[in-house]
């Protein structure tokens, strides 16, 4: 089955992390799951479907089984790279800019001179109390604009930008200062005065589309990492039950560490797991029984640089999911994970690609390892290809989504029993 139309409208209706787990949320409903939280204490039955959300942005979703002795774990995340909008947001002179601060390592000149536009939450006064309220402007109203290479002669000899001055998005040649706040307000149905705060994000207006002489690619903005939550969550969605309680879990904040409440580093995904085993020692008996699947994404070989990767360890766009490997564990992935997540390949007819850094290369990190420090079970890191990775649009092969989808699939369908040396899958 083709995805890719789902997979475009999903990040269409994800530009920031709290609209991707509000998606995620839609998602769910339409299923019949039912929203849990945390302030309440939790009744749960046999046969039931949950979700519970950690500050908008990181969500986890269980389905709960008498017979079941662990969990089937996926761990992905809704954040990407962008650029975030600063408390006090105008910068007047000539004309109007928007105040803001890089978020994670993005590739700047990606970003210059497109269309952009502004999402994320707003707090809000209302006579009933504090409340959060998600804003998308979700129209053509920014763009940062490129200095001519008449003034700058050397800009295709290599571009140093200064976030701080180069970076700041074109908002209005008025110089009245308070109009991006009446802006904000006025979406949101409330006064300007009524704005307390805001958490919003600028995302590229670019919408995803299929490229290359028989579609074989796609094209589309923040694949990193929506093109996981999204195979993630349709995999979740679609699977049979099993002997474990499939569990599907989406982190923010993994471009910036992961170090926060609603991390992969926090307390969330054990907290809620505690829940549903009801003891710390069912918990413990449950866990040697799980398994995690991190989903994020990884480099293809590049064409223009193919040196820039491992010789024996380069996965291509549409040749399979990547399973990902590194010496000094930033990506989790062992012999007995590997083995494990192999045999689900097997079994759903999916092709497996394998992906290390080039020896002399650091690479960068995901999930699994900083889950495990939370919840230690045998993980395995993997991916969908891509080229581009940061960039405010980002290529990966479009066969690549399904057999991440049918992979997944047969994850969340399947169970996990050890017993000493010997693992049954």
């Amino acid at each position: 089955m083709d995805h890719i139309n789902g997979l475009f409208e999903f990040i269409k209706h994800s530009p920031s992390a709290y609209h991707t787990v509000n998606t995620v949320k839609g998602l769910l409903d339409s299923e019949g799951y039912t929203e849990l939280y945390e302030s309440d204490r939790w009744k749960l039955t046999v046969g039931g479907r949950y979700y519970v959300i950690r500050n908008g942005t990181s969500i986890i979703a269980f389905r709960t089984s008498r017979e079941a002795r662990g969990f089937m774990i996926t761990a992905s995340h809704s954040d990407s790279p962008t650029f975030r909008v600063k408390t006090t947001p105008e910068s007047v002179g000539a004309y109007t800019r928007l105040e803001v601060e890089k978020y994670g390592g993005m590739i700047y000149y990606t970003w210059l001179d497109r269309p952009l536009s502004v999402a994320g939450r707003v707090v809000v006064r209302t006579p009933e109390g504090i409340e959060s309220r998600l804003v998308n402007l979700n129209r053509d109203l920014l763009t940062i604009p490129s200095l001519a290479i008449h003034l700058n002669r050397g800009v295709n000899e290599g571009a140093k930008f200064n976030p701080a001055k180069d970076l700041l998005p074109l908002y209005s040649s008025s110089t009245e200062k308070g109009t991006f706040i009446g802006t904000i307000a006025r979406a949101v149905g409330v006064e300007p005065r009524d704005v307390l705060s805001h958490d919003l994000f600028l995302y590229n207006r670019d919408e995803g589309r299929r490229i290359g002489k028989d579609g074989e690619f796609i094209l589309c903005p923040r694949l990193d990492d929506l093109g996981c939550v999204f195979a993630s969550t349709v995999a979740f969605l679609n699977s049979s039950e099993g002997n474990s309680v499939p569990v599907l879990a989406v982190f923010d904040n993994e471009e910036v560490g992961s170090e926060t409440k609603q991390g992969a580093a926090s307390t969330f995904l054990r907290d809620v797991l505690l829940r549903i085993s009801g003891s710390e020692q069912s918990l413990s008996v449950a866990l040697e029984n799980s398994f995690m699947v991190s989903a994020d994404n990884a480099h293809a070989k590049h064409p223009a640089y193919p040196e820039m990767s491992d010789p024996d360890n380069a996965p291509v766009l549409n040749g399979g999911v990547v399973v990902k490997y590194n010496a000094a564990q930033r990506y989790t992935t062992d012999g007995l994970s590997d083995s494990i997540f192999r045999t689900v390949c097997q079994r759903a007819g999916v092709k497996v690609q394998t992906y290390c850094n080039r020896a002399d290369l650091p690479g960068g990190s995901t999930l699994g390892s900083i889950a495990n420090t939370k919840v230690s079970v045998p993980t395995v890191d993997i991916g969908l290809p891509q080229l581009a990775m940061h960039s405010a649009n980002e290529t990966a092969g479009a066969h690549d989504i399904d057999s991440m989808i049918s992979a997944l699939t047969e994850f969340y369908s399947s169970s996990m029993l050890k017993k000493g040396s010997r693992v049954y899958f």
